[in-house]
């Protein structure tokens, strides 16, 4: 098979792949009462502790109008607070609650658990191959555009 042909249909298995695992961490993550991207947001001041929303929306690359939403829905559920900065009234800060943290206690565990299982096809050498591939496929495409 030409190398041509074997890009398009690594691109498509690549797609669909993403598809697939987009599907299923939706469908796990509605479970639990959150959109992706609240979970997103939670996931990111669980791992990362207080950030302001600039910092939020680059880690989570969702639109500024949106992180606002998203971050004002999770205040109404209580899961994270706003609070601004002392020093510059223009920058806010979002850190998780208590109850933020429990949920995330809960969650992540079983939403890691189940991001491992996509791979237990994959022998412990496949899978740093898979990695690291990835890895480069987006290097490159990150110089290009």
């Amino acid at each position: 098979m030409k190398r041509d042909e074997t890009s398009l249909k690594a691109f498509i298995a690549l797609k669909r792949t993403n598809d697939a695992i987009d599907i299923a961490i939706r469908k796990d993550i509605r479970k639990y009462g959150l959109s992706v991207t609240e979970f997103a947001v939670l996931e990111v001041l669980y791992t990362k502790g207080p950030l302001t929303i600039q910092t939020i929306r680059d880690r989570i690359l969702i639109a500024s109008s949106s992180t606002t939403y998203v971050i004002e829905r999770l205040i109404e559920k209580g899961y994270v607070i706003k609070e601004q900065d002392t020093k510059d009234r223009r920058t806010f800060y979002v850190s998780i609650t208590d109850a933020g943290r429990t949920v995330m206690e809960e969650i992540f565990p079983m939403h890691a658990a189940m991001i491992q299982s996509f791979f237990d096809c994959l022998e412990d050498d496949e899978l740093e191959i898979l990695k690291e591939a990835l890895k480069k496929v987006s290097a490159r495409v990150s110089n290009i555009i």
